[in-house]
């Protein structure tokens, strides 16, 4: 009975669409006319469309490779230049300032006239003067504005030539030879002038000279008094040379000590 009545029931379902069917039919057959003209149409496109799909490729290729190529910097090139400077040979006098070159010369130490005494370039050949071989002498002394300047003489008294440089070592002595308070200070200027140390070399009989700046006349706290003599060590030795000071100097415990310098030009 139930399948009866579900087979009447499709029947009137489909009694129901049959109209609208028959109104969809002239539909159709109106729009065929349509498609068939559209036919043609579609079939002269196809040529088109096939040639346009390798020209479309060709476009997609290329904005591929220029997107690629824009993600990525342009490669920079680099240069490096390498100077090379040959080593110096070895030489014993040292470079001196060039603007293109470099060269190498020997400067020899500034002429000195004396008469006793010659200023060369010391050699290693050439033996230390030794106080053993020198003799210490008084040279002179003068003063004003609150300064003295004594003057002093080293002489080559052996048979060969010596070689000296830089400043003696000195203590005043008293009337009977006992050291007194003294600080010596090495300096190339002082109150009576400048004068660079040179490297000397003494032939037999030669001197070299060396001063000292004094306080003269003016007393100060640290105790002044006369000395009657002084003792002397070459540079670059240990035993001492003295010589008297005729009249005495008057001296206030500093002296400034210059370098030795040929004859007794230390002492003009």
């Amino acid at each position: 009975m139930m399948r009866e009545q579900i087979q009447v029931r499709r029947a009137l379902s489909v009694a129901r669409r049959a109209p609208i069917v028959a109104r969809r039919v002239p539909i159709v057959a109106r729009r065929a006319p349509i498609a068939a003209r559209r036919a043609p149409i579609v079939a002269r496109r196809a040529p088109i469309v096939a040639r346009r799909v390798p020209i479309v490729l060709a476009v997609l290729l290329l904005s591929a490779c220029g997107s690629s190529g824009a993600g990525s910097p342009p490669p920079t090139t680099s240069s490096a230049t390498t100077t090379t400077t040959p080593a110096a040979s070895p030489t014993t006098a040292a470079p001196t300032n060039t603007q293109a070159t470099s060269t190498t010369s020997t400067a020899a130490p500034p002429a000195t006239t004396a008469t006793t005494a010659t200023a060369t370039v010391v050699t290693s050949g050439t033996p230390p003067c030794r106080a053993a071989h020198l003799a210490l002498a008084f040279v002179g002394q003068q003063g004003g504005m609150g300064h003295g300047e004594i003057g002093f003489a080293l002489r080559n008294t052996s048979a060969t030539g010596c070689r000296t440089y830089g400043y003696p070592g000195v203590l005043f002595l008293d009337q009977q030879g006992r050291a007194l308070p003294t600080i010596p200070h090495h300096t190339t200027h002082d109150f009576f002038g400048s004068g660079p140390a040179v490297p000397l070399v003494l032939a037999p009989g030669a001197s070299a000279s060396f001063r000292l700046d004094v306080g003269h006349g003016v007393a100060t706290s640290a105790g002044c008094a006369t000395a009657y003599a002084l003792q002397a060590i070459p540079p670059n030795d240990t035993s001492s040379l003295r010589t008297t000071i005729p009249g005495g100097a008057y001296e206030c415990q500093d002296a400034n000590v210059s370098p030795l310098r040929a004859g007794q030009s230390a002492y003009p």
